[in-house]
C-alpha cells in the first residue's frame, strides 16, 4: 500500500457518498438479515474521531473497553478451545473437530503428513507453541449489541500474516527489541530459557526458516535467518510457517527426535492445509475461516468474544441412506433469539430456557409453526456446503432465487456443513477484519494452556466488496488506546456492590465519553445526574462520595473523584429558557384531547393495526370480524387530522401533510401474513405519514416520530399460557397509541409557532409504519433508504410528489411506549440517544426541555384548579377517563450506549442510529417483564394520564426548542420555491 495520496484509513472512504441513487442501499429487515455494523463514518454521519486520527493515516484505535470487557477475557475464552484440539491431536487422542468427517481434514494435509501423525505422541517435550493468526471483527447482534468476533483462522499465509504484526505502517517496523523481547518472553515461560536480548537468543539457538523471499521479513531478523541448506545441529528453537512436510530432512529428523523445537508447533498449522476448505475456499474465500471456528462453540459474547454456530446436519434422503460422520459434528439444531426476548442486554439469553428448531427448520421454513411469534428464516446469515464441500448458499450474497434452489437441494437430503455468518463490520465499502494471533503454550508439567493476550496485536485488514478473493486489503494497524483514567474505570472498581456487571465503570465510562462529546468543557451537573444509572434518590455528591466502596484502592477512588469534579460544572446556572409550548400542553384541555385519542385510536375502528393482519391460519380467521386490517383506516385518519389542523392554522399549500408509500419486499415468501399478501397481489401497501411545517430554514428540518402498528399478542398467542395460536393485534393503547396521539396533540401547536415565524428550521411529524414483527422496523428502514440514496418524496392527495432529497435532518426524536408509569420504579422515562456527538446535543436538549417542565409544575400545582388535587390514578371500572390531577414532575433518564436499559436497540431507533442519522428515543420506563405490553392488557386502564401527559409535552417542547435554535445543522435554503414559508420581521 502506497504512503502517499488516499492510502490508509481515507482509502476505506473514497467515493463517499458512493450511496445517494436509487437501490443503493437496501436495508433488509433485522430478523431476516442481520447487517454488518457500520464504523468510521455512517452514511448520513461523520467521521468517527473515536476510531480514526487524521494525522495517524493507518491507524485503527481500539478502545479501552473491547480490551479490558471483550478481547482480553474472549481471547482466553476461545484459545482454551483451541488449544485442548491442538495438544489432543498432537497427543494422537481423538480431535474430531480438527480431523472432520471421517478424518478427510487431515488427509493429504501437508502440515501433518503420516510420518508426524505416527510419531506426533511420543514427543514429551512438546510444548505446543501456538502463533495462530485469528480473524476477528465486531458483528450486531438482535439486542444491538456490538461486539468483536470470533470468525477462525486468517484466510492469509500464517507466515506473512505473523510479520505484519510486527510493523506500524506498511513500511514502517517495529524496532527490534520489540521481537527480541516477545520471543524471549517465550522461551522464557514456555521452555523455561533464560533470555532477554538479541544476543541471547542467538546463543539459545534461536533461528528463522522463512517459508518465502525473506526480504519480506522486517530487516532486523536477518542475523536469525537460515536456509534449507544450513546446519540445524546449534539451533534448538525454529521459529518456521512450513508445512512439516517441506521442511529440510534435517529439521524434521531433529523435531521428532526432540533435539529441536518447532515454533509455532506443526499441530497449530494444520489450518491451512485441509484440501476439502481450500476447495470451498476458491468458491468462497471466507470459508478459509472455517476450520478453526470448528474449534469453539457458539458464544453470544457477554463480557467475551461472540463465535456463531457451525457444524453439519443430516437430512433423509428418498434411499434412506445416511453418511457415517462422528456424532460430535452434527450439531443440527438451533436455539433461536429474537429482539423482543423479555432479556436484559447484559444477559445471556442462550442460558434461557427455549425449544431448539432444526436446522433445516430454521434457516428455510416460513409455516406458522417454524415463524411462531417472532421467528424469520436465518439463511441469509448463514453459508452452507455439502458433502463434497461444494457451495450451495452464502446467505449475504444471496437472492430469492438461490434461496429458494437451496432448499431445494437440503431437501433432497443428505449430509451439509453449516456455520452462521454475521458480516463482519463495515467501513464504506470495506469488510473490515483484524488478524490478531492467538499466543498460546502448554507449560511443562501443566494441564491447561497459557494464553497471551498482550504481546502482538496484529493488524487490521479492510476487503473491498467487489474483491471476493480478499486478496487486495487496505492494511492498517490497530492503535491500542491506554488513557489511564479510563484504564482505571475499567480495571479499578469491582462489581461487589453494582447492580449489573461493572455498572460503575460505565457509569464513569459514559461521563468521560459525553465529556470528550462536549469538546472536554464540564458537563453540565444536572445532566451528569441524569446520566447515572444510580439508585433513583441517590445525588450526584453521594455517589462521588460512595465511589471508595467499589474499589479495595483507596487512593483510586480519590484519584477519580478528583477528576469527576474537573468534568462536571458544579455551578450549572438555574436560570432555564423560557418555554415554546408549554402553555398549549399543561393544561386539562391537552390532558383530554390526547386521552380521548389515544382511546380512539385504540379500538374500533382501528382495531387489526398490525402490517401482517389478518393472518391467515385457521386460528386467526376464527377470531377475527373482518378481512382486511385496519392500518390503511387509521393511515386515512391521520392525514385527515392533519389536513385539518393545517386549514384550521391557514396554512393550506405552505404546510403539507402526505404519504410516502411503498412496497413490503422480503426475501422469502410469507403467505402467513395477509398484508404481506395483499402487497404481493397490488391490493396493500405500505406507507409511511409525514406532516411538513414549515420553518425559516427549508433546507434542515427536525423529527418527532412514532409507530402506528401493533403487535400480536402473546397470551393470546402462547398455547403454554392458554393461547389459542391465534395471531391479534394488540389494542396498543401505550404500544403506540400514546406517541400517535402526541404527534397529533403537537402538529396544532407547531403549526402556530410556525404561523409565528418562531421556527428556524421545518419541523417533520412521521407515522412510521411497521415497527413490530413481523414487519421489523419497516417504515423506519424505508424512511432512512430514501434519505440515504436521497429518493425521499412525499405524495399528496392529487398525486403530486414534493422532492424532499435535500433536506438535512438535524435530529430525529422516536416516540415509543410513554403512556405507562413503571409501578415499581415511578416517574422516570428515558432520553436514550445513539452513539453519535449530535444525538448527544438531542439529548441536552431533552433533558433542559424536562428541567423546564419539572422546575414549572410547582408553580402550576398552587393553582387554583390544581391546588386541591392528588396525584393521578389509573381508570377503573366504568371510568372513562382518569379525574384531574397534579402535574407530575418526571425524570429523564439519558441512557447511554453503555446503559444496558436503553431500548434503543429494541424500537426504530436503532437502525435510524445505525444509518448515522442524529437520534433519541423517548420512551417510558420499559420494565420487560410487566403484563400490558404485546398483550390483551395493552388498553386505557394502563395508561397514566399525569405521567404520558407530562411525558407527551416535554417530548414537543424538545422538538420546538431544536427546531427554534440557530445552533442545529449547517445547510441553509430559505425562499425555497413553493415549499418555502415566508420569514416574519
Amino acid at each position: 500500500m502506497k504512503e502517499n495520496g488516499v492510502d490508509g484509513w481515507k482509502k476505506l472512504l473514497e467515493g463517499y457518498p458512493w450511496f445517494d441513487r436509487e437501490g443503493a442501499y437496501p436495508i433488509p429487515a433485522y430478523s431476516e438479515f442481520m447487517p454488518s455494523p457500520l464504523v468510521g463514518r455512517k452514511p448520513l454521519g461523520k467521521l468517527d474521531p473515536r476510531i480514526f486520527n487524521d494525522q495517524d493515516p493507518y491507524g485503527w484505535m481500539i478502545s479501552e473497553i473491547e480490551e479490558e470487557y471483550e478481547l482480553k477475557p474472549g481471547i482466553p475464552h476461545l484459545g482454551r478451545q483451541i488449544m485442548n484440539s491442538i495438544i489432543k491431536l498432537g497427543r494422537g487422542e481423538s480431535a474430531n473437530r480438527i480431523q472432520g468427517p471421517d478424518g478427510r481434514n487431515l488427509k493429504n494435509n501437508p502440515y501433518w503428513p503420516e510420518e508426524l501423525a505416527a510419531r506426533s505422541s511420543r514427543l514429551r517435550k512438546e510444548r505446543y507453541v501456538t502463533l495462530l493468526p485469528m480473524m476477528l471483527s465486531r458483528t450486531q447482534d438482535d439486542k444491538g449489541r456490538v461486539i468483536w468476533t470470533f470468525f477462525g483462522n486468517s484466510i492469509h499465509a500464517p507466515e506473512s500474516t505473523f510479520w505484519k504484526g510486527f510493523y506500524t505502517s506498511p513500511r514502517t517496523e517495529r524496532p527490534p527489541y520489540y521481537f527480541s523481547k516477545f520471543f524471549a518472553r517465550l522461551l522464557n515461560q514456555a521452555y523455561g530459557k533464560r533470555v532477554s536480548t538479541k544476543r541471547s537468543l542467538l546463543e539459545a539457538g534461536f533461528r528463522i526458516l522463512p517459508t518465502t523471499d525473506p526480504s519480506a521479513l522486517p530487516r532486523w531478523t536477518r542475523d536469525f535467518l537460515v536456509s534449507d541448506s544450513a546446519d540445524f545441529r546449534p539451533v534448538k528453537f525454529l521459529l518456521t510457517f512450513r508445512p512439516f512436510n517441506l521442511l529440510p530432512g534435517q529439521v524434521k529428523e531433529r523435531y521428532l527426535a526432540e533435539k529441536l523445537a518447532l515454533l509455532p508447533c506443526p499441530g497449530s498449522l494444520v489450518f491451512w492445509g485441509m484440501p476439502n476448505y481450500n476447495k470451498l475456499k476458491e468458491a468462497l474465500a471466507e470459508a478459509g475461516q472455517i476450520p478453526l471456528i470448528n474449534l469453539v462453540a457458539r458464544n453470544q459474547g457477554i463480557e467475551s468474544l461472540r463465535s456463531a454456530q457451525d457444524g453439519w446436519f443430516q437430512e433423509t434422503r428418498p434411499d434412506n441412506v445416511k453418511h457415517e460422520i462422528q456424532a460430535e459434528l452434527i450439531i443440527d439444531s438451533f436455539h433461536r433469539t429474537h429482539r423482543w426476548q423479555k432479556i436484559h442486554r447484559y444477559q445471556d439469553e442462550l442460558n434461557e430456557q427455549v425449544k431448539d428448531v432444526k436446522i433445516a427448520r430454521a434457516l428455510f421454513s416460513t409455516d406458522a409453526e417454524a415463524l411462531d411469534l417472532y421467528d424469520k428464516p436465518l439463511a441469509r446469515n448463514c453459508q452452507l456446503w455439502d458433502d463434497d464441500f461444494n457451495l450451495l448458499l452464502n446467505g449475504p450474497r444471496a437472492d430469492r432465487q438461490k434461496i429458494h434452489e437451496t432448499e431445494k437441494r437440503i431437501l433432497q437430503g443428505g449430509l451439509f456443513g453449516y456455520r452462521f455468518f454475521y458480516p463482519p463490520m463495515k467501513t464504506g465499502w470495506y469488510r473490515i477484519y483484524w488478524h490478531r494471533p492467538l499466543i498460546a503454550f502448554l507449560p511443562a508439567g501443566a494441564e491447561n494452556a497459557t494464553i497471551v493476550t498482550d504481546a502482538l496485536m496484529g493488524y487490521i485488514a479492510g476487503y473491498h466488496e467487489e474483491d471476493l478473493k480478499m486478496a487486495a486489503p487496505v492494511e492498517l494497524w490497530p492503535r491500542m488506546q491506554q488513557r489511564e483514567i479510563y484504564l482505571s474505570a475499567l480495571r479499578d472498581f469491582d462489581n461487589g456492590e453494582d447492580y449489573y456487571a461493572h455498572q460503575t465503570a460505565k457509569n464513569l465510562l459514559s461521563l468521560f465519553e459525553y465529556y470528550q462529546m462536549q469538546g472536554e468543557k464540564p458537563l453540565a451537573k444536572s445532566f451528569a445526574q441524569s446520566m447515572l444509572n444510580i439508585a433513583k434518590n441517590k445525588t450526584l455528591e453521594q455517589w462521588l462520595a460512595e465511589l471508595k466502596e467499589h474499589t479495595r484502592k483507596p487512593a483510586v477512588a480519590v484519584r477519580m473523584r478528583k477528576h469527576l469534579l474537573k468534568i462536571i460544572d458544579w455551578n450549572e446556572p438555574n436560570v432555564l429558557p423560557k418555554p415554546l409550548t408549554f402553555a398549549d400542553t399543561a393544561n386539562r384541555d391537552f390532558e383530554e384531547k390526547w386521552w380521548n385519542d389515544i382511546k380512539l385510536m385504540s379500538r374500533d375502528p382501528f382495531r387489526y393495526k398490525g402490517n401482517g393482519d389478518i393472518a391467515t391460519d385457521e386460528a386467526t380467521r376464527s377470531r377475527v370480524d373482518r378481512p382486511h386490517r385496519d392500518l390503511e383506516r387509521l393511515g386515512d385518519y391521520f392525514i385527515a387530522r392533519h389536513r385539518h389542523a393545517i386549514a384550521e392554522a391557514g396554512l393550506e399549500g405552505i404546510a403539507l401533510c402526505g404519504e410516502m408509500p411503498f412496497k413490503w419486499d422480503t426475501d422469502f415468501d410469507y403467505g402467513l401474513y395477509g398484508g404481506w399478501v395483499g402487497n404481493q397481489n397490488n391490493t396493500h401497501y405500505e406507507r409511511n405519514i409525514l406532516v411538513i411545517i414549515p420553518g425559516k430554514n427549508r433546507g434542515q428540518a427536525v423529527v418527532l416520530g412514532d409507530h402506528y402498528d401493533t403487535a400480536y399478542m402473546e397470551d393470546v398467542f402462547e398455547k403454554e399460557s392458554g393461547g389459542s395460536g391465534a395471531r391479534l393485534a394488540a389494542m396498543g393503547a401505550d404500544d403506540n397509541c400514546s406517541a400517535g396521539a402526541t404527534l397529533l396533540q403537537a402538529a396544532p401547536i407547531y403549526l402556530r409557532l410556525a404561523k409565528a415565524g418562531k421556527l428556524e428550521r421545518d419541523i417533520w411529524l412521521i407515522h412510521l409504519t411497521g415497527e413490530e414483527f413481523p414487519a421489523d422496523s419497516m417504515g423506519a428502514r424505508q424512511f432512512c433508504r430514501s434519505l440515504v440514496e436521497k429518493t425521499l418524496q412525499l405524495k399528496l392527495d392529487d398525486g403530486k410528489r414534493i422532492d424532499l432529497s435535500g433536506t438535512e435532518i438535524v435530529g430525529v426524536y422516536v416516540m415509543d411506549m410513554i403512556g405507562h408509569n413503571r409501578d415499581d420504579d415511578q416517574n422516570i422515562f428515558q432520553i436514550s440517544p445513539g452513539k453519535s456527538v449530535a444525538s448527544f446535543h438531542l439529548a441536552q436538549e431533552a433533558h433542559i426541555a424536562n428541567r423546564m417542565w419539572n422546575h414549572h409544575v410547582p408553580t402550576w400545582n398552587r393553582s387554583p384548579e390544581r391546588a386541591p388535587l392528588q396525584k393521578g390514578q389509573r381508570i377503573s371500572g366504568g371510568q372513562e377517563i382518569p379525574a384531574p390531577a397534579k402535574h407530575l414532575a418526571i425524570h429523564g433518564e439519558v441512557r447511554s450506549q453503555y446503559d444496558p436499559n436503553s431500548s434503543v436497540f429494541n424500537t426504530d431507533a436503532q437502525v435510524m442510529s445505525d444509518v448515522g442519522l442524529p437520534i433519541v428515543l423517548f420512551m417510558e420506563n420499559y420494565d420487560i417483564n410487566r403484563s400490558g405490553y404485546h398483550d390483551t392488557k395493552d388498553t386505557m386502564e394502563n395508561i397514566d394520564l399525569d405521567y404520558g401527559a407530562a411525558f407527551a409535552a416535554i417530548a414537543i417542547e424538545t422538538v420546538a426548542r431544536v427546531a427554534a435554535s440557530k445552533k442545529f445543522g449547517t445547510k441553509r435554503i430559505r425562499n425555497n420555491a413553493h415549499r418555502n414559508f415566508a420569514e416574519k420581521g
